[in-house]
């Protein structure tokens, strides 16, 4: 019974070894016949830890045929860190095409930094062109307004090289878009008026790259091409406009409140008048008592105060007579009138 066991874990044994030879020799083959030999127990290996044998494989080839020596082991921890073995590999050889100076540690790091480290070869290579600003985030041209109050939309194109030495840890293009804008600004806000920015386009060029722009990124400046500049609004009237318009509203406030302050002084004057109105009245009221009390002390005789009954009486006859006339004249055709005067006594 023990004999028969011991066979079948044998057998079992037989046929787990000719299912891994089955299934690793074609690799293992292939590597051989390619003159990068990996043994066919790292092939197990890698299998156990989760690895793909056939990428590691096929980018060795890749590298050993392209005159690049390269150890699996590498390969292998790269792929166990999350990186693209073939994209870096692809890189490695695109690189030593081009006399790039790119090893293999500098590659794997772009690649785990997320960077596409074939693109930036291939930029290096062949420069990369850039919109500015970026038509994907809705932005047709950047806006600027000379020392005039012209307004400027400017459309530029930036070419760029892929600078290996700063792709890990260097800023994106979106900091070359936005550096450039801030550039093309600045120019533009520096000049005295619209037409020198029309007439020397290169102006804003030249200024933009004496600034340095691609210090600290990932790209080298190659040029800074202006597409296109339209003339705009003309900020300056406008804004000068609405000054004008926000002065005169402020004016015409300071006004209604003068005018609000005259009226309310106007009513202030016929109260006041109204009140003396009423003290002459209250002093008028007094004048019989005072001539009863000079009677009654001898200061006032009779003959006196008939006397100033007759002047009262003589003054209201005129200021009748004065009226009526006024009367007649107002009216058409009328005669003026006239009375001769009494004398008083």
């Amino acid at each position: 019974m023990q004999v028969i066991i011991l066979y079948v874990v044998l057998g079992l044994v037989a046929l787990g070894i000719l299912f891994l030879f089955i299934k690793f020799f074609g690799l293992w083959f292939r590597a051989l016949l390619s003159g990068a030999p990996v043994g066919l127990a790292r092939l197990i290996g890698m299998w156990l830890r989760n690895v793909s044998p056939a990428i590691i494989v096929d980018s060795r080839i890749i590298l050993v045929k392209a005159g690049i020596p390269m150890e699996s082991e590498l390969l292998e921890t790269h792929y166990l860190a999350s990186g693209d073995v073939r994209r870096v590999s692809q890189s490695l050889v695109a690189a030593n095409k081009a006399n790039i100076p790119l090893d293999f540690q500098r590659a794997a790091a772009i690649d785990l930094a997320g960077r596409d480290v074939l693109e930036a070869v291939k930029t290096s290579v062949n420069p990369k062109v850039i919109d500015c600003p970026n038509p994907e985030q809705g932005k047709s041209a950047i806006e600027a307004v000379a020392k005039d109050g012209i307004q400027l939309k400017v459309k530029a194109r930036v070419t760029v090289r892929a600078n290996i030495e700063r792709l890990v840890g260097g800023a994106t293009e979106e900091t070359i878009i936005a550096r450039v804008g801030e550039g093309i600004v600045t120019t533009i806000g520096s000049s005295e008026t619209y037409k020198d920015v029309l007439e020397n386009p290169d102006l804003i060029s030249r200024r933009v790259l004496e600034k340095g722009l691609d210090a600290g990124t990932a790209f080298e400046i190659l040029s800074i091409d202006i597409a296109d500049i339209d003339v705009g609004q003309n900020l300056g009237a406008k804004l000068q406009a609405d000054q004008a318009e926000a002065d005169k509203r402020r004016f015409q406030a300071e006004a209604e409140q003068r005018r609000a302050a005259a009226r309310a002084r106007e009513q202030e004057m016929v109260a006041e008048v109204q009140a003396n109105r009423a003290k002459v009245v209250l002093e008028e009221a007094e004048i019989p008592r005072a001539i009863s009390e000079a009677f009654r002390a001898g200061h006032l005789g009779i003959m006196d105060y008939y006397r100033m009954r007759n002047i009262q009486a003589d003054t209201d006859m005129r200021n009748s007579i004065g009226g009526q006339g006024d009367q007649q004249d107002e009216q058409p055709g009328g005669q003026p009138g006239g009375g001769s005067e009494t004398p008083s006594e």
